[in-house]
């Protein structure tokens, strides 16, 4: 399986950081974050220039989850860098297309005091096993137009993106 590599600059969260337990491979617990991060970019020249929005559902494991859903909040601005896995699945007899991204390394760009702000001004993170999903704007999850014969559907908040 080939894995390709994703790099995502100065970005900032949609939402809190959703931390979770779950059983690892070893049947011992793993804290499992989950992150939205925006990035803006401009396109374009003269008058045309206009801005284009990204955003990508990533993954954390381990310590580096913890430390995320620790000392980041909506808002907070960080640089990605991870990979990208194709994700396609079946489901009712028809193939959903659908990637995972996997932050492998993940730099805070807000300073303390910053950080600090922006969690106080949003209050308690979410407790772990809290299984409510964020609210989703549906003007800004759009899907690509899957082939003919093909589905496309946007995933749960605990299912990997859809295209």
């Amino acid at each position: 399986m080939a894995f390709v590599r994703v790099e995502q600059r100065n970005a900032h969260l949609a939402s809190a950081v959703r931390l979770v337990s779950v059983q690892g491979r070893d049947g011992q617990p793993v804290s499992k974050a989950t992150l939205t991060a925006i990035s803006n970019t401009r396109k374009g020249s003269g008058d045309n220039r206009g801005e284009e929005a990204t955003a990508i559902f990533w993954t954390l494991w381990g310590k580096q989850a913890e430390n995320a859903a620790q000392y980041l909040g909506k808002g907070s601005h960080v640089n990605l860098v991870g990979r990208v896995q194709n994700n396609n699945y079946e489901r009712d007899g028809e193939t959903v297309y659908a990637m995972a991204f996997t932050a492998e390394e993940i730099d805070y760009l807000d300073t303390k005091a910053e950080g600090d702000a922006l969690r106080a001004k949003q209050g308690p993170a979410p407790e772990e096993g809290d299984a409510s999903p964020p609210a989703r704007n549906p003007a800004k999850a759009r899907a690509a137009k899957p082939a003919k014969g093909k589905k496309a559907v946007m995933a749960d908040a605990d299912d990997d993106i859809a295209f």
